[in-house]
């Protein structure tokens, strides 16, 4: 049975997954590339770029959890709402509105948890 059930309660929890700035960092790598794959795939027609998307965008963020923040991608229990997270954190980065979100779910600049979350 999966913990949430709704994505609001998935956001907070998505969040302190991503708790540590370098895994976001990373996060924000691989999403930029797979939108430059896609793009490129489209404006070129070339489709079987395609294919190439999901593995530019995914590469990145499981290299992140396995050696920046030492857990298991959200991927693996929540596909649908791990990748709508994703880009919901790398839309608000690039609006420089994620601190305020990272703060609610208990984390601090440093990356670290608050000591209710911990």
């Amino acid at each position: 049975m999966r913990e949430h059930q709704t994505f609001k309660s998935f956001w907070p929890f998505y969040l302190r997954e991503h708790a540590r700035p370098a895994t976001r960092n990373w996060h924000y790598v691989g999403s930029t590339l797979a939108l430059i794959v896609l793009l490129a795939a489209l404006v070129t027609q070339t489709w079987w770029l395609l294919l190439a998307v999901p593995v530019s965008g995914y590469f990145f963020a499981w290299v992140s959890h396995a050696f920046v923040e030492r857990n298991k991608p959200a991927t693996f229990t929540y596909p649908l709402w791990s990748l709508i997270g994703d880009y919901r954190m790398y839309v608000l980065f690039l609006l420089g509105k994620l601190g305020p979100e990272l703060e609610k779910a208990g984390i601090n600049p440093d990356g670290s948890l608050n000591a209710e979350h911990a």
